[in-house]
């Protein structure tokens, strides 16, 4: 048995071999990651473009897709390059990192996404008081509260986490490093630890949910009673986006963390991480471009920029 992890590096099993199958996997996996990058970068550049991204429902899912930049480029390039030369070993500091930037922007989108929902309700209930009841100063309070609340359960953990001695070979079944998979490799009783742990996930997961389900019951009543088809397709189409991300966000978060350590599996552990760490946040700029008009909008004349430009740049050179 070896103990402590000061200077023994981790090592990183993967989530590939190098069969025919799987190498194909990995190029998907890289593919993914180039357009989940791109295409939240789109988002936050259109957004930008147009003159409503101060308003808070543009100003939401920008800060939406800026978070989405970060997870792939947390574990993914960690992965490739561990995939390519063979070498998984990954220091402590690095490990420790990847667990605070993976938890804490996981935690800033369970709060970002209560505060989106919070801004649908305004909309579709309130939508004469919109600019009193959503102001400035409050979408600021509610992104600002989403980064320190995800920024102190990231750092919390990591630095708990770490605090372990570790046995063995220091191999993590796993293709990053996640606090519930890095705690097995504990040889000291963790179970205070994970039950704080599970308690903050809950926290963490639960209070925004029911705030979301909240908004979107209060919306739902106020679509029923809406008289006017349109008014009611167009409510539909503002909110069907958001409660899209919500729902695969949450569930794959929720299938994660709240479960018995009994009943996980590192197999089932790694697609789901797999799933929510590097799918859905490409999933998200595309049900946002595909449901919202604005969007659309702003890309169509984007084009339309670039096609005049590219003629100008003809005609001076050709």
């Amino acid at each position: 048995m070896e103990h402590g992890n000061g200077t023994s590096d981790f090592i990183l099993l993967g989530f590939f071999d190098h069969t025919t199958a799987h190498q194909f996997l990995f190029g998907v996996v890289l593919e993914v990651m180039m357009f989940s990058f791109l295409g939240n970068a789109l988002m936050v550049l259109l957004t930008h473009q147009d003159a409503r991204p101060h308003m808070p429902m543009y100003f939401l899912p920008n800060q939406l897709s800026l978070m989405d930049m970060m997870p792939v480029c947390t574990t993914v390039p960690k992965m490739a390059a561990a995939y390519l030369t063979g070498r998984k070993s990954i220091s402590p500091v690095g490990c420790g990192l990847q667990i605070f930037f993976f938890l804490s922007l996981g935690g800033r989108e369970c709060v970002l996404l209560a505060a989106m929902s919070y801004d649908r309700c305004v909309a579709v209930c309130h939508p004469l008081r919109y600019a009193t009841l959503m102001s400035w100063r409050l979408c600021l309070r509610m992104t600002s509260g989403s980064w320190i609340l995800g920024a102190a359960d990231g750092v919390m953990q990591a630095a708990v986490t770490l605090s372990f001695p570790f046995c063995g070979n220091h191999e993590i079944d796993h293709f990053f490093c996640e606090a519930p998979t890095l705690v097995r490799l504990a040889c000291s009783d963790t179970s205070a630890f994970e039950y704080v742990m599970y308690i903050c996930c809950i926290l963490m997961l639960l209070i925004p949910l029911s705030l979301i389900l909240t908004s979107y019951s209060l919306i739902l009543a106020a679509v029923l009673h809406m008289r006017s088809t349109e008014a009611r397709k167009k409510a539909f189409a503002t909110c069907s986006s958001h409660v899209i991300v919500v729902g695969l966000f949450y569930g794959s978060a929720i299938f994660t963390y709240t479960r018995p350590t009994s009943y996980r599996s590192a197999n089932h552990d790694k697609v789901v991480s797999a799933f929510y760490a590097i799918l859905t946040p490409m999933l998200n700029p595309m049900i946002y471009s595909l449901r919202n008009t604005e969007v659309k909008g702003a890309l169509r004349k984007c084009l339309s920029q670039c096609a005049a430009l590219r003629s100008d740049w003809q005609q001076i050179y050709f």
